[in-house]
């Protein structure tokens, strides 16, 4: 019998070695009849669950959860591009890879936060539609996020 390294496709292999044993009705050495043979979709199904599990991401670093809590905060206060809340982050001393996941685990709706901060410029101050939008672009957002903040506020 030849022995597979846990792998996902050594899984499949065996599987497939297993399956095609039990179809011809060959018993193992023990004697004992294999169990009812796994049908193609179960194989395939197990496979994948093997191979997804292969893929999946590790976990996050103390580093990478501390700057996704950073910024899940900084967004519970206050307004931030995209751009803005990773130079933030950044200054705040996380690297910029940890400011990125960070940021992008947290995947607010920028949309929202566009409007978020053109409301609050509007409560403190008074813009023009496009002095607004420019404001906005200034802090970070994209031209298209900083025209729908200033639609959402009624400019």
């Amino acid at each position: 019998m030849k022995v597979f390294k846990h792998t996902a496709g050594g899984f499949v292999a065996l599987v497939l070695l297993s399956v095609a044993l039990a179809a011809c009705g060959t018993e193992t050495d023990t004697g004992a009849s294999e169990a009812p043979a796994t049908t193609a979709a179960e194989t395939s199904a197990q496979a994948e669950t093997a191979e997804a599990e292969a893929e999946e991401e590790p976990e996050e670093t103390a580093g990478q959860q501390n700057a996704r809590e950073s910024a899940e905060n900084y967004l519970d206060t206050a307004a931030f591009s995209q751009k803005g809340l990773i130079k933030q982050l950044k200054f705040e001393g996380y690297t910029a890879a940890q400011a990125a996941h960070g940021v992008k685990a947290v995947n607010p709706n920028w949309n929202e936060q566009a409007a978020k901060a053109a409301q609050t410029y509007l409560d403190t101050s008074s813009f023009s539609r496009s002095g607004l939008i420019q404001q906005l672009v200034f802090e970070g957002y994209t031209q298209a996020q900083a025209e729908y903040g200033v639609k959402k506020v009624g400019l």
